[in-house]
C-alpha cells in the first residue's frame, strides 16, 4: 500500500479511499471502505483516456466480465459507475502478497507449486465455464490471499467466441506468458489461457522468467521457437509445466486435465510453507482513522468526488476483503501475417498422464492454537532472551517494502501495527486477534521487538545488542480482541532512542513458548530518516 497523494480523491462514489493499491495501463487502484465497514479495490479509469471511446469500452467490457465471473478463486464485484467520468469499478479486496513478489526472494517449494497450480486450474475451469478468456494470467495477477490464491485483473479478458485481434498488428498479453498463438495473430481461446499458467508456474518453481529475460522481440522469439526454462524443476511437476505451455494449442491439457494431473486431496491453505508466504502481508487499515494515523491518509486529504451509486451493483461481501490491483499490460506490435488457427480443444489422453507425485510435508503443530507442547511455564511480564537465530530472523527493507523473510509461525486472524507518534521519538506497537476463534485454551505469550539497523559498527557477534525486547503478554488474558499496545523505547528495557540512528528499524511480534524460546509471528518495520 502507498500513502494517497495531493491529486488523488477522498473518496469515489460511497466508498471512503484510504490508501493506494497500485497503478497500470487503464488508470489507479484504490483501498477503499464501504459505508458499512467492507474493504475494497476501487479501480478507477484514468482522466487522460476517460474519453477514448476504445479505452471506455474495454472499461465496460471489464466491468462486464468481472460481473460475470463468480468463484472461489476470484472476485466479485461490489459497484461500478459508467454513465460519466469518474469510471470506477469496485472489487472485493484480496489481502496477501502477489505470487510475483512471493517469488522475488527464492522459488516456491514443489507441493506449493503443485497445489498452486491445481487452485489455478480450478480458477481457470470456472472462468472458462463462463464463457471467458483470461488472457492475461501471470505471476502479476495471482494473490495469495490466506485463504487460497486469487485470480485478478480482468482488463483485457473477452468472451471465449471473440478472441481474435480487434485492430491489425496487436496482440494483448505479456511476453513470457502469452501464448504462440497470441503473439503470432491468431485466434487465442481458452488454451491460451493453459499457456499462461504453465509460464506462470514455471516462474514459480524457478525464480526466473519461464523464456528468459530481454526485450520483448527476444523474449517472444523463444516462446515461438524455443523451449520453456525448467531446469532444476521437480520431474512431475516440469512434465505438466511442458505439457501446458506445448506449441500445438490441441496438445494442451485442459484445466481440469491439469487439476487430475495434479493429484492434490489436501488444502493449499493448511500447508504450513504456504501460511508462511501470506502471514507478512502488510495489514490494511480499518478505517479513515487508523489510516491517517498510519500515514496513509495525509491529514484533512482532499475533496471527494459527488457520491453517485453504480448501476448493477452488487450485494456487499461479508467476508473478509478480496481484490483486483490492476497491472499494466503490454501491448505488443506485431508484423503482418498470422499462423495457425490455434482454436484450444481438450486433446482428451496425454502422451504423459502420470500424476505429478508431489505431497506436502506433514503439518506441523505451529503454535495456532495456544499449545506450549510441554515446554516450560512462562509468566506474563517476563521479557524474552532472544538468541541470535530469533534476532536475525526478519529485516526490513524499506527499498522492498516489506521484511525480507516471512514470520515463522502463524496465528488465525492475529494482527499487528505499529505508529510513529509526531514527534518521532518513539513507536507505538500493538497487537490483538481480529476475531477470536476460540484459541486461548492454554496460554499464548507475544512479546515485540525492535531492531535498530543493522551496520558494520553495531553487528555483535550474534547481532543481540542490535534487539531490545518488551515484556510478554499472555494474548489470552482479558479480551484477545482488543488492542493491547507498547511504547518504544519506554517499554523495552535498554532500547535506545530513535534519533541515534538513521536506517530501517525492525519491528518483530514473537510468540514467547519459553524464556529462550520464541518465534516470530509477525514483522513490520520504519525508516528514521537521516540528519536527527
Amino acid at each position: 500500500m502507498e500513502p494517497l497523494r495531493s491529486q488523488d480523491p477522498a473518496a469515489i462514489g460511497e466508498f471512503t479511499l484510504l490508501a493506494r493499491l497500485g497503478a497500470g495501463g487503464m488508470g489507479r487502484v484504490y483501498l477503499g471502505r464501504s459505508p458499512g465497514g467492507i474493504l475494497v479495490a476501487v479501480k478507477v479509469i484514468r482522466e487522460d483516456i476517460a474519453d477514448d471511446p476504445d479505452a471506455l469500452a474495454r472499461f465496460r467490457r471489464e466491468v462486464a466480465t468481472v460481473r460475470a465471473v463468480r468463484g472461489a478463486y476470484t472476485a466479485d464485484l461490489i459497484g461500478a459507475a459508467l454513465d460519466a467520468p469518474p469510471y470506477w469499478l469496485a472489487t472485493e479486496f484480496v489481502p496477501g502478497p502477489t505470487l510475483l513478489r512471493a517469488t522475488r526472494e527464492a522459488p516456491l517449494a514443489p507441493e506449493l507449486c503443485t497445489g498452486l497450480f491445481a487452485a489455478l486450474a480450478e480458477a481457470l475451469a470456472v472462468v472458462h465455464d463462463q464463457g471467458v478468456v483470461h488472457r492475461d494470467v501471470k505471476p502479476h495477477n495471482v494473490i495469495l490471499s490466506p485463504a487460497g490464491p486469487r485470480l485478478i485483473d480482468f482488463g483485457i479478458a473477452r468472451a471465449a467466441d471473440l478472441t481474435r485481434l480487434t485492430r491489425t498488428g496487436q496482440a494483448p498479453g505479456t511476453p513470457g506468458y502469452a501464448a504462440p498463438e497470441v503473439l503470432t495473430g491468431s485466434a487465442a481461446g481458452p488454451a491460451a489461457d493453459v499457456f499462461a499458467l504453465g509460464a506462470t508456474l514455471a516462474a514459480a518453481a524457478t525464480g526466473r522468467q519461464p523464456y528468459g529475460d530481454g526485450e520483448w522481440p527476444a523474449v517472444s522469439y523463444r516462446v515461438v521457437h524455443g523451449e520453456i526454462d525448467v531446469d532444476g524443476v521437480h520431474p512431475g511437476l516440469a512434465a505438466l509445466i511442458r505439457a501446458c505451455v506445448a506449441r500445438d494449442p490441441a496438445r494442451r491439457p485442459s484445466p481440469r486435465e491439469v487439476i487430475r494431473r495434479c493429484g492434490v486431496d489436501w488444502a493449499l491453505a493448511d500447508v504450513p510453507a504456504y501460511r508462511a508466504l501470506t502471514a507478512g502481508a502488510e495489514p490494511p487499515p480499518a478505517d479513515l482513522r487508523a489510516a491517517t494515523t498510519a500515514g496513509l491518509v495525509p491529514p484533512g486529504h482532499g475533496s471527494p468526488f459527488p457520491a453517485r451509486r453504480g448501476r448493477g451493483r452488487g450485494v456487499l461481501a461479508t467476508a473478509l476483503a478480496v481484490a483486483a490491483i490492476a497491472t499494466a499490460t503490454t501491448l505488443i506490435l506485431l508484423p503482418e501475417g498470422g499462423g495457425d488457427d490455434g482454436t484450444a480443444e481438450d486433446p482428451g489422453a496425454l502422451e504423459t498422464t502420470d500424476l505429478i507425485g508431489v505431497e506436502p510435508a506433514p503439518p506441523e503443530d505451529d503454535g495456532g492454537t495456544g499449545e506450549d507442547d510441554g515446554a516450560p511455564d512462562l509468566q506474563s511480564g517476563e521479557p524474552p532472551r532472544l538468541n541470535a537465530d530469533f534476532s536475525t530472523a526478519n529485516i526490513w527493507d524499506s527499498n522492498a517494502g516489506y521484511c525480507l523473510q516471512a514470520a515463522e509461525e502463524s496465528l488465525d486472524q492475529f494482527q499487528w501495527s505499529h505508529t510513529r507518534e509526531a514527534a518521532g521519538d518513539t513507536v507505538r506497537i500493538g497487537w490483538r486477534l481480529k476475531a477470536d476463534l476460540g484459541q486461548g485454551e492454554a496460554p499464548y505469550h507475544v512479546a515485540a521487538a525492535v531492531r535498530r539497523p543493522r551496520t558494520s559498527d553495531t553487528t555483535g557477534s550474534s547481532g543481540q545488542d542490535l534487539v531490545f525486547s518488551s515484556e510478554s503478554y499472555d494474548l489470552f488474558e482479558g479480551d484477545p480482541v482488543e488492542w493491547r499496545y507498547v511504547t518504544y523505547p519506554d517499554d523495552f528495557p535498554g532500547a535506545v532512542p530513535l534519533r541515534d540512528m538513521a536506517g530501517d528499524w525492525t519491528v518483530i511480534l514473537y510468540h514467547v513458548r519459553a524464556p529462550d524460546d520464541a518465534a516470530s509471528i509477525g514483522c513490520d518495520g520504519f525508516t528514521v530518516p537521516g540528519g536527527g
